[in-house]
């Protein structure tokens, strides 16, 4: 790894940031910035892992949460920790840039400190340096790669296709992926992909005579060792997304037909046995104890940057649950020793991007230069500048969640607003433009239809309750992923921890008690029933381009946030 001299001097930066005392020779912060990325080999199997990028191909701010809840048993454990309960459980130091990767502790000022993260031209620069001295090292992607940013949406996904071929994608397995069709993802998968990318889920099935629409898993050679790769998509797409998108397929979790697939590869001779998962990291964690022979699970979904493998055990040994974050910002090495026909040790790196820190590789850098050059002056088109820090992340809202569904309110004359619990979406810093870019980089969905929908008191607790369900299941295999739908206007009380369907009290608007009786207008978007979609309702980038140039400058926005019961001292959640 080389800089040139102005990436020299971003790292420079970085490393007084980070407390270091600056160094005036070129090759002195050279060496520190190598040092950071510095990971001898180790064993003989070697797997490099990235998930949930959500088509964000340049460096990014991402904000972690401040809110995580983990309810019963999940309560307390990874990956339900945040702020210096995450640093504490994880050995971190707080103030130094792996403190600012995984948390949201003082990030603003870390951010402005350490610069962005990620990009594939970063991100590709790791790689080829991990697989220097780790042969036949396979690159997993977990999914959530075609969908999140508006190139991604306005080329149907292509651009995505054509940076993970350029950087080497091994193995996939998908589910935001599926919400450009099945004739746009079989056309990429027996295209693009053929012969190149194993395209992989043992739970995704044809919905006349269950058989696999995709291999279920991919068996490869590394280092004279048999390894198989199993693919577990998100089990619950169409449920979270609109159905219509795979009318033809069927999803689920499929942990008995996962059990057989591992018998199955196992008697073909795999000494390691790796499932790459979109299912969550609470599901993966179950499924670990339930299923046995699998050595590690490679997780996505939740966007969890967890940088200690969770060791769970099961019938047949032990198995190592990880999750590596989100839009770019991470790369997972797994590295296992294998001696006698199985894994008898393994080293375990997730690795933060800092995008300053790593040279960008020439031949991604072009490509994604290319890319863009067609959309670059509507891209860049300012909207608005932002006061404030705007993020998306957390289980009740974040600052541009409360954005959107302000501007849902005014624009839309409704009393209520909801807007979808999604946990993809870049952050802002105060005094940054907001650009059509950024709008995307929260609304960029092939269903972004607006509603205005004349709803009963009764009706409304009915939708609270349901999202809160797939949240705070305590069943994990229950939870459907996404966090809880943001609401604007409304107040309510919320217990985590209640029974199904008494979750939701208290609700008000104006301080006045919801009649469940009573109707109201409620604003929304993103519906999954094809009725919204044939209704043909105005994007939601529309609505929020004219808000936004209504508005001009964003100030400091107050988090509609409901009550939460029953949470005290739970370390998945600290009040800002």
């Amino acid at each position: 790894m080389s800089l040139n001299r102005r990436e020299f001097l971003q790292a420079l930066a970085i490393a007084s940031a980070g407390g270091m005392s600056l160094q005036s020779n070129f090759a002195s912060a050279q060496t520190t910035a190598q040092k950071f990325y510095d990971l001898p080999k180790f064993g003989n199997v070697h797997f490099l892992h990235f998930t949930d990028c959500h088509a964000q191909l340049l460096p990014i701010y991402f904000r972690e949460p401040n809110v995580n809840l983990g309810i019963g048993a999940q309560e307390g454990k990874t990956p339900h920790l945040v702020g210096e309960y995450f640093l504490k459980a994880n050995g971190i130091a707080a103030g130094t840039r792996d403190a600012h990767a995984f948390t949201y502790l003082d990030y603003v000022a870390a951010a402005q400190n350490y610069g962005k993260m990620g990009g594939f031209a970063h991100m590709a620069t790791l790689i080829k340096q991990m697989k220097a001295n780790r042969p036949g090292a396979l690159l997993l992607d977990g999914g959530d790669t075609w969908q999140g940013s508006a190139t991604a949406l306005w080329t149907n996904g292509q651009d995505m296709v054509d940076a993970a071929l350029l950087l080497g994608v091994d193995v996939m397995t998908p589910h935001w992926e599926m919400t450009l069709g099945e004739k746009r993802v079989m056309e990429i998968v027996n295209g693009d992909f053929k012969g190149k990318v194993s395209f992989i889920a043992q739970n995704i099935k044809t919905a006349d005579f269950g058989d696999s629409v995709f291999n279920p898993y991919v068996m490869k050679v590394q280092n004279g060792i048999q390894v198989a790769i199993i693919g577990q998509a998100f089990p619950y797409t169409p449920i979270a997304n609109p159905r219509y998108f795979t009318p033809d397929w069927t999803f689920g979790i499929q942990e008995e037909n996962l059990q057989k697939t591992i018998q199955e590869v196992r008697a073909k001779g795999a000494k390691v046995v790796v499932l790459l998962s979109h299912n969550g990291m609470d599901v993966d964690l179950k499924m670990a104890s339930r299923v046995s022979g699998l050595d590690a699970i490679m997780g996505g979904h939740t966007h969890d940057g967890v940088p200690t493998p969770v060791k769970v055990k099961n019938s047949g040994g032990v198995t190592l649950v990880t999750n590596a974050g989100s839009n770019s910002k991470f790369l997972g090495v797994l590295d296992f020793d294998v001696r006698g026909g199985k894994p008898v040790d393994f080293r375990y790196k997730l690795f933060p991007i800092f995008s300053n820190m790593i040279p960008a590789d020439p031949a991604m850098n072009k490509l994604i230069t290319k890319m863009r050059a067609p959309y670059e002056s509507k891209l860049n088109e300012k909207l608005a500048t932002t006061d404030s820090l705007l993020y998306r992340r957390g289980n009740f809202n974040g600052s541009f969640d409360q954005l959107i569904l302000d501007g849902l309110m005014a624009q839309k004359d409704a009393e209520i607003a909801f807007s979808p619990g999604f946990r993809w979406g870049t952050s802002l810093l105060p005094g940054q433009p907001i650009t059509r870019e950024n709008l995307l980089d929260q609304t960029a969905i092939t269903y972004p239809y607006t509603t205005v929908t004349n709803m009963t008191g009764e009706t409304i607790k009915t939708i609270l309750e349901d999202v809160a369900d797939n949240l705070f299941n305590p069943d994990p295999y229950y939870q459907q992923g996404g966090d809880m739908v943001r609401v604007g206007g409304m107040q309510y009380t919320i217990d985590p921890s209640a029974l199904a369907g008494q979750r939701i009290s208290d609700m008000r608007l104006n301080g006045k008690n919801i009649d469940p009786s009573k109707t109201y207008k409620v604003a929304g978007w993103a519906p999954v029933s094809e009725e919204a979609r044939n209704l043909g309702g105005e994007p939601i980038w529309d609505v929020m381009e004219r808000h936004l140039r209504d508005v001009k400058v964003v100030k400091a926005i107050k988090l509609n946030e409901p009550i939460i019961k029953g949470i005290k001292n739970n370390p998945g959640m600290v009040s800002l």
